[in-house]
């Protein structure tokens, strides 16, 4: 998704929760865009330097509550955060390293999505549950990390 268009869906996105899209907003937004894999409040930091830390804190808050981001908590100290899939069309899983709390993304094959989707919604429908959809965490260490 081109940046104009990213930052339009956000903004709508904030005005529908009540909230504006300021220039603190933005400047996270932007970070989120640009990151490859998701990223810790101190990397957002390091990218978009004329922030306070604070105010990436309460950014973050606001746009994980509107829905803008997701927060994939590790067993570290830092929680990662990236553009929501809704926003990105960008439907993925991840690799958590429980000995340095590093965090990639990974895809799996269509037919395996498939293949999940249909256990998934067979589970929700045993257990009277609506699916929104899904996110898989693997657990482990990473190559650096062995």
């Amino acid at each position: 998704m081109s940046a104009d268009l990213l930052h339009d869906d956000v903004a709508l996105m904030l005005r529908a929760g009540e909230h504006r899209y300021t220039t603190g907003r933005r400047q996270v937004v932007a970070a989120l865009h640009a990151a490859a894999n998701p990223v810790t409040i101190p990397q957002i930091l390091e990218v978009e330097t004329s922030l306070a830390q604070s105010s990436v804190y309460r950014n973050l808050a606001i746009l994980e509550e509107v829905g803008v981001v997701a927060r994939i908590v590790t067993h570290d100290d830092h929680a990662r955060y990236e553009l929501a899939e809704k926003l990105t069309d960008d439907h993925h899983h991840h690799l958590i390293c429980t000995t340095c709390g590093a965090v990639s993304d990974f895809e799996l094959p269509p037919e395996v999505e498939r293949t999940l989707d249909s256990a998934f919604t067979a589970s929700a429908a045993a257990a009277n549950f609506q699916i929104e959809g899904h996110r898989l965490d693997l657990i482990g260490s990473c190559a650096n990390c062995l």
